[in-house]
């Protein structure tokens, strides 16, 4: 019996050793990975369907095995939408966490602030904020889900000259979102033969904007109105405008993308006209749709799990976390270098703002076609149709 026990021992000893042993890569890991999300404050209609959605994925993707085996570790920390806050997580989840990646932050003036540290700390970025100048000019480990700006301001400006209108007036959050936007605006206006007779910035956390709608009112040149935010004030925009007893066309941006936009404008929302990824709509694209599964299923089961309606920008949150799991699949490593030019090289991945393209001078990788123009009618998102 004491001879047995020994050998017993013995053996368990040398199978614990031959673990300790083991290459690395037969080794379970534990892949860092950070966020920046604006779960709470102004910004948590972006940021807090954003968090939901990658909470849930991080745990569907470690019950079922991990990456390669890997299991991730999520590090979220809730910036508010304060840039400064973005910066010092940024700086914590680089050098105190050593994270492979960060997701976010949710807006782009947060985006705009950390995008430098990442470079120079070599970190890859997959921002869940839209301005294109998040990836315009290129860093090379800084990269977004959302589509870009001048896509949506070239949807906006198509549809105004089916529908005749030449001259507008571009109303702008002072938000990054909001600054880039109103550029994208007035310097594509022209080619499409669009004149900007009147801009307006107001503040994201403005309660009234009366004295903003009246005087561009005032201008009778006026055909349609564009805002472009994404702030809670984009609905006060659109009650505001119809109190005024203006009955004049508003095109929203990407930004309107969340039903709760709608739901805080309540009849003011009806007949706005903005360009979104079909995540909105998911239900009446026809079965031959690439994005058609992908974009069924998550609203299936971020619904079901949090009983809201799902929103364009949980997709990005969506987009972010499964392009970095496609790239570290893809690699075969958690390297930080393969990873990285494993995004930059990803071709034909189906998420939710389209199907991604990136390459080495596309660090969005989507097309115009990601976009779709979309109508409030009854309260919903319903595809539009001139």
């Amino acid at each position: 019996m004491k001879r047995f026990f020994l050998s017993t021992v013995t053996i368990l000893s040398l199978w614990a050793l031959a673990l300790v042993a083991l290459p690395g890569s037969l080794q379970a890991k534990e892949i860092k990975v950070g966020a920046i999300l604006a779960e709470t404050g102004g910004a948590s209609f972006l940021g807090g369907p954003e968090g939901r959605t990658i909470r849930m994925l991080v745990d569907k993707i470690n019950a079922d095995g991990g990456i390669n085996g890997d299991t991730i570790k999520l590090i979220i920390k809730d910036s508010g939408a304060n840039p400064e806050k973005a910066i010092s997580f940024a700086k914590q989840l680089i050098e105190e966490e050593n994270v492979l990646a960060i997701l976010g932050p949710s807006t782009s003036g947060e985006t705009m602030k950390i995008k430098q540290i990442c470079e120079q700390g070599k970190t890859i970025l997959l921002s869940c904020a839209a301005a294109e100048v998040i990836v315009d000019p290129v860093a090379q480990y800084v990269f977004k889900t959302p589509q870009k700006d001048s896509f949506a301001v070239k949807k906006i400006y198509m549809e105004m000259n089916k529908l005749g209108i030449s001259k507008i007036a571009v109303l702008a959050g002072n938000t990054g979102f909001g600054k880039a936007g109103k550029g994208q605006l007035v310097k594509i206006a022209p080619e499409f033969g669009i004149e900007v007779v009147a801009t307006e910035v107001y503040d994201k956390k403005a309660t009234d904007l009366s004295a903003v709608i009246a005087k561009i009112k005032a201008n009778k040149d006026i055909q349609a109105v564009v805002n472009w935010s994404i702030v809670p004030a984009q609905a006060i925009v659109a009650k505001n405008i119809r109190q005024a007893g203006w009955d004049v066309p508003i095109f929203q941006s990407h930004g309107f993308g969340n039903i709760k936009y709608v739901e805080a404008a309540g009849a003011a929302a009806e007949g706005i006209i903005f360009p979104c990824g079909r995540l909105l709509v998911a239900d009446s694209l026809p079965d031959s749709n690439p994005q058609k599964t992908v974009l069924m299923q998550y609203k299936h089961d971020y619904e079901t799990k949090f009983s809201e309606t799902a929103s364009t920008f949980g997709g990005h949150g969506y987009d972010a976390i499964m392009i970095l799991t496609e790239a570290i699949k893809a690699a075969g490593s958690t390297e930080m270098e393969k990873v990285r030019s494993a995004i930059e090289n990803l071709q034909g991945f189906v998420g939710t703002g389209g199907v991604f393209n990136f390459t080495p001078a596309d660090h969005n990788g989507l097309d115009m076609d990601s976009f779709a123009m979309m109508t409030v009618k009854d309260g919903k998102f319903v595809l539009y149709e001139n």
